[in-house]
């Protein structure tokens, strides 16, 4: 496919995904501008993060730092600025190459890394967003702190120097109805808004339940396949 062909395949995909997520708010009685669309670029070439960026899209999702740090640079050697959301799980070893780049890290589940996070920024001179991702069914394997450590994670957070407490992200688990599933990240996101209350941003809702997720009142959703297609799989 020559790079005008895709481009103008992303650009019609850009626009059902948002045409879609404008009539999921009107469904749930909400302002579509209530809604931030997280393009998921994983497994994607620069060049699509790229066009993407051309064709308005601001803010762009990955969950691996040795993917997402070199279409980072590349992206930043076009002259390009893309608003970069961290969503994955991440290392404590990681977290000074993701804080070269990342605005937005979606997946702070752990006490160590607030203070990893917080010591890579400093050289930086900027603070970054964050979101506490939890685990919503208590399996912490795949990210996450249980419900019950919520309140002392965000308040590790908004301690930090460096890290500005935004609200919690979760991912849906298996075998759970959407709405269930979101109805407790509310509670959780109540929770984190005692600790500090402008932390409203709720990151849920993916390509299978985003339109769950946003009657909930979720303020961002993580799509991916909806405007890029289907992924190869990952070596």
């Amino acid at each position: 496919m020559t790079a005008d062909a895709r481009r103008t395949r992303l650009r019609e995909r850009l626009n059902r995904t948002r045409e879609s997520i404008a009539a999921a708010c009107a469904d749930a009685g909400r302002d579509p501008g209530s809604v931030r669309l997280v393009v998921v670029t994983k497994t994607f070439p620069a060049s699509d993060a790229a066009a993407l960026c051309g064709l308005g899209q601001a803010d762009l999702g990955e969950n691996r730092d040795q993917e997402a740090a070199p279409k980072a640079a590349e992206l930043a050697s076009l002259g390009l600025d893309p608003v970069w959301h961290f969503v994955g799980q991440l290392q404590r070893n990681k977290a000074r190459s993701v804080a070269a780049y990342a605005h937005w890290i979606h997946s702070v589940d752990r006490e160590r890394l607030v203070d990893a996070l917080d010591s890579a920024l400093t050289p930086h001179g900027r603070n970054m967003n964050a979101l506490v991702q939890v685990s919503l069914d208590g399996d912490t394997s795949r990210g996450g702190v249980p419900v019950s450590g919520i309140a002392p994670l965000a308040e590790r957070i908004a301690a930090s120097a460096h890290l500005d407490l935004k609200g919690v992200m979760a991912v849906a688990p298996l075998g759970w109805e959407p709405a269930k599933a979101f109805a407790l990240l509310n509670e959780c996101s109540a929770a984190v808004r005692r600790v500090e209350p402008a932390a409203a941003e709720v990151s849920a809702g993916m390509s299978g339940d985003f339109r769950e997720a946003v009657a909930a009142g979720t303020t961002m959703v993580r799509l991916g396949r909806n405007v890029l297609g289907e992924r190869e799989a990952m070596a």
